[in-house]
């Protein structure tokens, strides 16, 4: 069962989220009481400038840190009181990721990489599904190759096709394109929009880069651990209007 925040249904779910570093005078709190909700089939672009909490947010959302106090539930489960062992074996079923820096491992070939999830889950993919995915990302001929022997745009679409291959809940990506050039971040951010309208593909994304915010279909501003103002669909031109206006330089 999926959750509600204010009557809409979600896939995430996050209620009045907290997360303080140290303690005392030293103490950090990079978010101060975040709520979210995450609709189904959706791409959520998150924006806000360095030391914002965009990063902490998405950690926290995707289980990888958990909050000093607050909710957050994933396809209807809280997260926040699971142990280790049930939350990897959640992880491992409802997310995938997409890192700036790729993560993939150097000593597997393209394809090894992109089963990685599913071969540590002891499961196989779908074949017709595998084979679809790995014509959509353009990877055909270069599924023996090592991450060494690729471009930067071929590792992220190994890293994208890892991240859909499980056909998770939904997928958080990190700065897809902050490792890469103009052009391939466009191809980059093309197949994260098409991974949404194709496949129904629930995806988190936070970026500094008001071009790829332009993709999703919401997108929510960050400064200070607070969410200060959310909006639509919207132009390069009316996110930097707004990041302008908030002063999120």
């Amino acid at each position: 069962m999926e959750g509600q925040l204010n009557g809409q249904t979600s896939v995430v779910l996050a209620d009045d989220v907290v997360r303080v570093y140290g303690e005392g005078d030293t103490a950090v709190r990079a978010l101060r009481g975040v709520s979210v909700d995450i609709a189904p089939g959706q791409l959520t672009a998150v924006m806000g400038p360095s030391g914002s909490g965009k990063s902490t947010l998405m950690h926290i959302l995707a289980g990888l840190d958990k909050p000093t106090s607050g909710s957050v539930r994933i396809d209807g489960t809280e997260i926040t009181t699971l142990g280790d062992n049930d939350l990897t074996r959640l992880r491992r079923k409802h997310i995938g990721f997409i890192f700036q820096f790729f993560n993939l491992l150097p000593m597997l070939t393209a394809r090894d990489n992109v089963l990685l999830p599913m071969t540590i889950a002891g499961e196989k993919p779908d074949p017709a599904f595998f084979d679809e995915l790995i014509d959509r990302v353009g990877l055909r001929d270069r599924l023996t190759h090592r991450p060494a022997e690729l471009s930067g745009g071929q590792q992220q679409r190994v890293a994208i096709a890892r991240a859909l291959v499980s056909r998770p809940t939904v997928i958080f990506a990190d700065e897809p394109t902050g490792n890469l050039d103009s052009r391939t971040s466009g191809e980059i951010l093309n197949l994260m929009r098409a991974s949404v309208d194709d496949y129904g593909q629930t995806t988190v994304m936070v970026t500094h880069d008001a071009r790829a915010a332009t993709m999703a279909d919401r997108v929510l501003f960050l400064a200070d651990g607070e969410i200060v103002k959310e909006t639509g669909q919207a132009s390069q031109h009316e996110i930097l209007q707004i990041i302008d206006t908030l002063d999120l330089q």
